[in-house]
């Protein structure tokens, strides 16, 4: 399992940025961090929760929704166990609870159940 604490969340206008961050810590995290997958997903109420990035630890290997596709970025810092999502152009259609997550793989994962560990999430609000 995978400790995750994201943060960075917060009110914006329309056309705004943000920067999220994703702590990540455990033992097999810490020792072995290449064999795993990390991701963004966010959710809204009633909706389920959907992928928005995909970033592998190991190499280069990042992909995105098409709704973040150009606004959004995922990157991370190997040294401090850190995963970014800097988001810009937000509208409030991206108004969301954005979750951290962590699969145990180096294959591509865009499901919810792809993925075994979650943060806590944290809450993005775009206003009109």
């Amino acid at each position: 399992q995978v400790q995750l604490v994201e943060s960075g969340g917060g009110l914006v206008q329309t056309g705004g940025s943000l920067r999220l961050s994703c702590a990540a810590s455990g033992r097999s995290f810490n020792f072995y961090p290449n064999i795993y997958t990390m991701g963004w997903f966010r959710q809204t109420p009633g909706k389920d929760r959907e992928f928005v990035a995909g970033i592998r630890w190991s190499d280069t290997s990042i992909y995105y929704a098409d709704s973040a596709k150009g606004r959004f970025t995922i990157s991370r810092d190997n040294a401090e166990k850190v995963v970014y999502l800097q988001m810009n152009s937000l509208t409030p259609e991206d108004t969301a609870v954005y979750y951290c997550a962590a699969r145990r793989s180096i294959r591509d994962g865009v499901a919810r159940s792809d993925y075994d560990s979650w943060g806590q999430g944290t809450q993005v609000t775009v206003s009109s």
